[in-house]
């Protein structure tokens, strides 16, 4: 069959057609249940995206005035729900998208739970010498945006709240419409565990995340030199 320009635009004109039609159907939004959810916000769950975004904000706030003991608390739980119900989790996954090997689902929850990089990854470094004296310590960026793919939708938020947690900030995540009712139903045992364990909650009882990318928990960095000056500029994460 040749490829060419045509019939790129057709397959593009079908998909797109598909996933508009899935999106006008009942009971297709981010929380599995009708627009008209008396529930919408309730454990981080939203159909759309202005309210998550505020009350991730909020939650953000919250999380400003904590520890970073109570960061680690925090994904303690996600990783506890990730390892000890992979199995489950993993198979409503499998049984949703329908793609890949469901002992690879379980897989990835399980090691994403285990090996996400925390906030044992937040260090902070000095320098000192001739030129004076530098501080630079891990700033977070506030909320973050991010997307699943169908391939491995609780996977990837598990993995993404980890290690944004961790560097203080939190998340609006638009899952993948194919895996979006296993995402949702992570994020809303997260978020529940969390208010219980931690009590952080949003003003409208959604709590630390909304639904959830970034690889490692660093963001801008802030420095401080010997004559008191402050500097704030983006970096790169850091293993």
């Amino acid at each position: 069959m040749q490829i060419n320009e045509t019939l790129i635009r057709s397959v593009v004109e079908q998909v797109i057609s598909q996933v508009r039609s899935q999106a006008a159907g009942p009971g297709l939004n981010l929380s599995g249940t009708s627009s008209a959810n008396p529930n919408r916000g309730h454990s981080g769950l939203f159909d759309n995206v202005d309210d998550a975004v505020a009350s991730a904000r909020t939650a953000f706030e919250q999380l400003q005035q904590r520890p970073i003991e109570d960061r680690k608390k925090i994904i303690d739980i996600i990783r506890r729900i990730s390892i000890s119900q992979c199995e489950e989790l993993g198979t409503m996954e499998m049984e949703e998208t329908k793609i890949g090997r469901l002992e690879h689902k379980i897989a990835k929850l399980k090691t994403l739970g285990e090996k996400t990089p925390g906030v044992e990854f937040l260090r902070t470094e000095c320098y000192s010498g001739d030129r004076g004296l530098a501080v630079i310590e891990h700033a977070p960026f506030g909320v973050i945006g991010a997307i699943t793919p169908v391939t491995h939708s609780l996977p990837t938020i598990t993995g993404n709240a980890v290690s944004m947690i961790a560097g203080g900030n939190t998340l609006v995540v638009n899952p993948h419409p194919s895996g979006r009712k296993v995402a949702a139903e992570g994020v809303r045992r997260f978020n529940q565990a969390i208010r219980a364990e931690v009590g952080i909650a949003s003003q409208d009882r959604s709590d630390l995340r909304d639904g959830w990318t970034c690889r490692c928990p660093s963001g801008p960095q802030q420095r401080q030199t010997r004559r008191g000056r402050r500097t704030r500029q983006p970096t790169r994460g850091r293993r």
